[in-house]
């Protein structure tokens, strides 16, 4: 079992700045890659960024390449989102995930998700 809680959305006007934190606890969440997910209204929830927590590559959305940066802090069991030059349509819930990689067993639940958390970027 997985715990996952996000923090620190909230209104923003456009081209500011907001930080996204997701604290996670539970059985061996450090096998898992952590993932940013976010769903506009009326829209299907879309991958952000990823990252695990030993290091390694970060990949991005294209939508977000540049402006938005997924680091962890791994003393403090947390992945934060830092986003730079909100704009409009990055207005949505924004999600945390822990993937398992390598699978689990069928039997194991190999993804977990946070309650979400708003961003709204107003023009």
């Amino acid at each position: 079992q997985v715990q996952l809680v996000e923090s620190g959305g909230g209104l923003v006007q456009a081209g500011g700045s907001l930080r996204l934190s997701c604290a996670a606890s539970g059985r061996s969440f450090s096998r898992y890659d952590m993932r940013w997910y976010r769903q506009a209204p009326g829209k299907e929830r879309d991958f952000v960024a990823q990252i695990s927590w030993g290091g390694g590559a970060t990949p991005y959305a294209d939508s977000v390449k540049g402006r938005f940066t997924i680091s962890a802090d791994n003393a403090k069991n947390t992945v934060y989102l830092q986003m730079n030059s909100l704009k409009p349509e990055d207005t949505a819930i924004y999600y945390c995930n822990a993937h398992r990689n390598p699978p689990a067993p069928s039997w194991v639940p190999s993804d977990y998700w946070g309650q979400g958390t708003q961003v709204t970027v107003s023009s």
